[in-house]
């Protein structure tokens, strides 16, 4: 049968849809003789289907042995045997003559024999006189015992706070702290102004101790601000109930008016 059977085109049928016209050798088979065809080459197009995924499937297996048998060849150098000789070595034995010594050491000299020496010399007796008296007397003065070392005094150390929960006050507020203020008169002339930050401990009393700068400005200025928060009186700080000494910072504020 000849394999052109199938060739052909599709062309529009009167009734709607698409008819086949086969071309050249196949134009006079019928249909059912192109539907017989038309079924063997799909037979034979399975066929060659099932044979390609078993030749896949069949090639899948083979790499995966042939993996697996690369991962299990031993390619480390076998060990060699050891090989031994078994010649037998000649051991030539001579024999050592001990030397003699022929000329013999000088013996040791012997020592000399002692001589007895008369002793003519006569000890004159010494008189003795048993009626000294003995004084024993201590060879080192004992040194005299440190003094005893004064008694450090224990200073109590009392705990400053920084926050309590009534914080020390100005007695006056800022028109005590501004009466107290003198501005330098140097400083006014020289266009100087500023503000300084004096950081004091208000004791229980009230007085303020440790002065110290926080925020500095002129000298002129730190000097006078230290001279007013130290002359100013303070309610001190509560803690509980207690006075407790606490840290005040006072800021004193240095301004030029027209």
């Amino acid at each position: 049968m000849n394999k052109s059977f199938l060739i052909g085109r599709f062309l529009p049928s009167h009734a709607g849809g698409y008819r086949y016209q086969p071309r050249g050798a196949a134009a006079h088979l019928s249909a059912e003789q192109m539907a017989i065809g038309f079924t063997r080459r799909v037979q034979r197009f399975q066929r060659q289907q099932r044979r390609y995924v078993t030749l896949m499937q069949f090639a899948v297996v083979l790499a995966m042995l042939v993996v697996i048998g690369a991962f299990n060849l031993d390619f480390r150098p076998k060990q060699s045997k050891p090989v031994y000789d078994l010649r037998q070595e000649l051991v030539t034995m001579q024999e050592v003559i001990q030397t003699r010594q022929l000329v013999k050491p000088p013996p040791p000299p012997r020592p000399p024999v002692p001589v007895e020496v008369p002793n003519d010399e006569i000890l004159d007796d010494e008189p003795l006189d048993l009626d000294a008296s003995l004084t024993l007397e201590p060879i080192f003065a004992a040194a005299p015992p440190p003094p005893p070392a004064e008694k450090e005094r224990a200073y109590e150390e009392v705990e400053i706070f920084e926050f309590v929960e009534t914080m020390p006050t100005i007695i006056g507020g800022q028109a005590a702290l501004a009466a107290k203020l003198n501005y330098p008169m140097a400083a006014q002339r020289a266009g100087i102004d500023g503000m300084v930050i004096v950081r004091v401990v208000i004791q229980p009393d009230g007085t303020p101790e440790d002065p110290t700068l926080i925020r500095e400005a002129h000298d002129l200025l730190n000097q006078e601000a230290l001279r007013a928060v130290m002359e100013l009186e303070y309610s001190p700080g509560l803690q509980r109930g207690r006075a407790v000494p606490v840290m005040l910072a006072v800021p004193v504020r240095f301004r030029l008016t027209d």
